[in-house]
C-alpha cells in the first residue's frame, strides 16, 4: 500500500490540501491497517451468584436425601473454582474429593461426565484424558450451562452408582434453570 504525504504544499489557499486529505480519509488510506487497529482488551463473563450456585447445591443434595443417599455436592465456577460444597453428614470421606472433581471435569471439558468416561476409555483416542490430575470420568457431574453459556458445573458424590449421581445432579440444575435462562 502506497502512503500519501501527511503535509501537502500548495500554492493555492490550502483547499486543495483539505480536498487531498478529505478523499484519502474516505478511501481508507489514512486508516491503519486492520492487522494495526486495536483488537478488544476485555470481555465480560457471566458467572452464578454464591446465592445460585448454593441453591443447585440445596437441591442435588435434598434429592440424594429423599432417595436415600448420603452424598456431597460440589459446585464450581466456569473456571472450576470451588464456589459450595455440601456434605451431608453420613457421607463417605472420599465424596467431598470426588464431587469437586466430578463438578471440575464437567465445567473443563463443558460435557456430563457419564459422556467423558464413554469418550475416555482405554483404546479411545482421547483415553489419555484420564491421566490429568483433576479429571473424573465417571457419573455424576453435568455442566450448567443456559443461553449458550457455560456457568460452571455441579458434581455429586455418595449415591449408588453415576446414574444416581447424575439425578441428583440434574435435580440441582433444575433448579436453576429459570433464573439462568436468558
Amino acid at each position: 500500500m502506497s502512503s500519501l504525504p501527511t503535509t501537502v504544499y500548495s500554492a493555492g489557499s490550502g483547499t486543495a490540501c483539505t480536498v487531498l486529505l478529505a478523499l484519502a480519509a474516505s478511501l481508507g488510506l489514512l486508516a491503519p491497517p486492520a492487522s494495526a487497529q486495536q483488537q478488544p482488551t476485555t470481555h465480560a463473563v457471566k458467572l452464578l451468584t454464591p446465592d445460585t450456585a448454593l441453591k443447585a447445591a440445596q437441591a442435588a443434595l435434598s434429592h440424594c436425601r429423599h432417595a436415600g443417599y448420603q452424598a456431597a455436592v460440589a459446585v464450581v465456577d466456569r473456571a472450576g473454582v470451588l464456589q459450595v460444597l455440601l456434605r451431608d453428614r453420613f457421607a463417605g470421606a472420599h465424596t467431598v474429593e470426588v464431587a469437586t472433581r466430578k463438578a471440575w471435569t464437567a465445567a473443563s471439558f463443558r460435557i456430563p461426565t457419564t459422556q467423558l468416561a464413554v469418550e475416555t476409555q482405554a483404546g479411545q483416542p482421547m483415553s489419555g484424558i484420564r491421566a490429568a490430575s483433576q479429571v473424573m470420568a465417571i457419573g455424576g457431574g453435568l455442566p450448567i450451562e443456559a443461553g449458550g453459556t457455560t456457568f460452571g458445573g455441579i458434581g455429586v458424590s455418595g449415591a449408588p452408582g453415576g446414574d444416581a449421581d447424575d439425578a441428583c445432579a440434574q435435580a440441582g440444575l433444575k433448579a436453576i434453570t429459570e433464573a439462568i435462562e436468558f
